[in-house]
């Protein structure tokens, strides 16, 4: 599960990066109940922040780099932004964003892993990372997909010191890889690495991508709406064993997600 207390290493913010800052307000607000607080108006307004129910779940953000497609950026906690910059070009990835000093809020760097993921980091300051996880409509999980799994591993373990354990999926599905923040018990896990071949990598151009899943409190309705508000689904929705009812999505620019009403604990 994921929480707000954001140990180094598990997940603490999320932002989108949309090509049209109003319409993907107006989307995920019908999807996921989020209300937007813009930063600016018309076509003046580069982003903002989403909130449910008052507290903040996510930014939104103009996509502006060059070639870049819209994607949701999912960023991890760590205490020292510059370590963790010279830990991911020791292990073979690069920097995308320097560490910047957010004005005292916090110290955020984005990188590219050695397959081509793009994450990012914060390193707290006065903001700690989002205010609601692990309800309906905020983020409830992480999930990489990467044709090279063995890889992924060990560039995570050596940058965020995340700890791994292996399952079998459903249906002889193939392995799911579970990622636990360094020195946590197994209940904290937050996220998973999923392997698929290369050809199925097609929405990154046949590189590795991380995404967000959202719980929901119904899975059929929130696919209902994504359908319905020009998005689409590329999986499910599907209900799998002890996890819940979920289904993979694109919103309206292609932007992935997974929506997920979890099986009664």
């Amino acid at each position: 599960m994921i929480t707000t207390d954001f140990v180094p290493g598990s997940p603490c913010w999320l932002d989108l990066g949309a090509l049209d800052v109003p319409a993907a307000a107006a989307f995920y607000g019908a999807v996921l109940g989020w209300d937007f607080e813009s930063m600016g108006e018309g076509e003046d307004m580069e982003g903002g922040m989403f909130r449910k129910d008052g507290k903040i779940v996510a930014g939104l953000g103009k996509l502006t780099e060059e070639g870049a497609r819209p994607a949701w950026m999912i960023y991890y906690s760590v205490a020292d932004a510059d370590a963790t910059t010279k830990a991911v070009e020791r292990a073979g990835g690069t920097v995308r964003v320097a560490p910047r000093d957010l004005d005292r809020w916090g110290i955020m760097a984005q990188y590219t892993d050695p397959s081509g993921g793009q994450f990012a980091v914060w390193q707290p300051g006065k903001n700690k990372g989002v205010e609601l996880v692990d309800e309906p409509g905020s983020l409830s999980w992480t999930e990489l997909y990467t044709s090279d799994t063995a890889a992924a591993k060990e560039f995570y373990s050596g940058v965020l010191g995340w700890q791994f354990s292996d399952m079998e999926m459903p249906g002889g599905g193939g392995t799911y890889t579970l990622v636990t923040p360094a020195g946590l018990p197994e209940e904290r896990m937050h996220g998973g690495l999923v392997e698929v071949r290369e050809e199925d990598l097609t929405l990154a151009n046949g590189r590795p991508y991380w995404h967000p899943v959202f719980a929901v409190t119904d899975c059929d309705a929130a696919v209902a709406k994504v359908t319905e508000k020009g998005g689409s689904v590329q999986m499910g929705p599907a209900d799998v064993e002890g996890v819940g009812r979920l289904a993979v999505c694109l919103d309206p620019s292609n932007a992935d997600f997974v929506v997920l009403a979890p099986a009664e604990s």
